[in-house]
């Protein structure tokens, strides 16, 4: 815990969120580490077959109070099988995302540079949420989303905008960006590259001179699995770390 506070200190955390240690014994010795974006009953499943000491995810399992553990209810069963193959577990959440700068490693993946770069929305000391910032060519939203989908390698994107429009100055926020893209259109991006946009979201966004390139929530995040892993092989080289088979939570027809 120690060494995953270094990049990610709980104290930058929302105060809505709940990340850290969630489940097991802080004196455990952890041999074998499992790293995932979501603690879903097949990540739970594999890292107790696997028999690992530790599974990291980005999403927390436990979000608000549980009243009942019970093996009836989804989460319930979950924290049971965690606890059952003693398998201690923590979530790296909007604390990484602030702390390890989950946008600046998305715009690295996008192999992008931004001039004038700032934190979309400071939260604490001058960091925060997102980043935004001006490409140094403007391109065509049609091409942007292309390099998104392409870097990512994800099937498809979802865009709101016109394929010509050029652009130039970007925000980017992985994950769930709905609540940013009033300050997004303040700060005058023409583009907000980000995940979880519903319809009415899209089309208001535009009409404020937004464009938005919807990449998925984990299509995103995703990053978060080989950017933990290899931080941990680094830095404790005697882990043996697991990390888990990426693949989208959904598909399409």
């Amino acid at each position: 815990m120690e060494v995953l506070e270094v990049i990610a200190p709980l104290k930058y955390a929302e105060g809505w969120d709940n990340p850290g240690l969630l489940i097991g014994d802080e004196e455990k010795e952890i041999k074998r580490v499992m790293v995932a974006v979501d603690a879903t009953d097949e990540i739970v499943k594999g890292a107790c077959e696997r028999k690992v000491d530790m599974l990291i995810t980005h999403h927390p399992l436990i979000f608000s109070g549980m009243k009942q553990i019970k093996e009836e209810n989804f989460i319930g069963k979950r924290v049971r099988m965690l606890i059952k193959a003693d398998i201690c577990y923590c979530a790296m959440h909007t604390n990484f995302d602030i702390a390890a700068d989950m946008a600046d490693l998305a715009i690295q993946r996008l192999g992008i540079r931004l001039e004038q770069e700032e934190v979309l929305d400071v939260t604490e000391e001058e960091k925060g949420l997102g980043k935004i910032g001006r490409m140094l060519e403007e391109i065509s939203l049609e091409k942007l989303a292309m390099l998104v989908k392409e870097r990512f390698e994800l099937e498809s994107v979802l865009v709101y905008g016109e394929r010509e429009k050029k652009v130039k100055k970007v925000a980017i926020l992985p994950g769930s960006g709905k609540s940013e893209i009033a300050l997004a259109a303040q700060k005058k991006a023409d583009v907000l590259i980000t995940g979880d946009i519903d319809h009415h979201s899209g089309i208001d966004a535009v009409a404020q001179g937004l464009s938005i390139i919807d990449a998925g929530h984990y299509g995103l995040e995703k990053i978060f699995v080989k950017f933990v892993g290899d931080y941990l092989k680094k830095q404790k080289g005697e882990l043996e770390v697991l990390l888990e088979e990426l693949k989208n939570p959904f598909w399409r027809i």
